[in-house]
């Protein structure tokens, strides 16, 4: 059984499906790259700053950009190291980035990126238990 992804607001779920449909591309990577980048309007209005469409990569520069705010960065941050395992400067752990508002819907992102590790779990108890 697939669940159904959470949307911040109508805003990110029509970013998401037109970056997707932009890009062509329908894999983890992408998806929850442009589900996290998404989360904000301040990054979805900067989204040419973080990521090249034509080349397909991040631009990690853009961390150090003025228009990045605390929130903004932690979004950032996930969303690089979910493309690509990005951490450069040590900055992108779980105890920085998740002490946020941002937080529920980065671990959407992180269940998009992995979804084979993410799966419902099984409705009876595990063997254990049994």
């Amino acid at each position: 059984m697939k669940s159904e992804i959470r949307f911040k607001d109508r805003e990110h779920l029509a970013f998401y499906n037109m970056v997707l449909k932009q890009t062509r591309k329908d894999d983890p990577y992408h998806k929850a790259f442009f589900y996290v980048v998404g989360i904000s309007s301040d990054t979805r209005n900067n989204i040419q700053k973080i990521f090249d469409f034509e080349e397909d990569c991040i631009r990690p520069d853009c961390i150090n950009d003025g228009w990045q705010t605390s929130g903004t960065e932690r979004i950032t941050r996930l969303a690089f190291n979910l493309w690509n395992g990005w951490n450069t400067d040590g900055y992108a752990t779980p105890y920085d980035l998740f002490d946020c508002e941002f937080a529920p819907y980065f671990m959407e992102g992180i269940r998009l990126r992995y979804p084979e590790y993410c799966r419902e779990l099984e409705s009876q108890p595990p063997k254990w238990e049994r």
